[in-house]
């Protein structure tokens, strides 16, 4: 599944995923280095940047 980080919001990120659907992450499972606008790639356990996807 893809979804974009909106926004972090105390130790969530607030993502958007493709159906437009809003679901919050804690912050610590995802890369310490994502930022709002970026694309994730989430698999099973494993939520990883999506460097292709992300605007630079």
């Amino acid at each position: 599944m893809k979804v974009i980080i909106d926004r972090f919001e105390g130790k969530y990120a607030v993502c958007e995923r493709e159906d437009l659907e809003i679901i919050n992450i804690e912050r610590d499972k995802i890369p310490q280095e994502a930022k709002e606008g970026d694309v994730l790639i989430i698999q099973a356990d494993k939520i990883t940047i999506y460097r292709d996807g992300t605007e630079q």
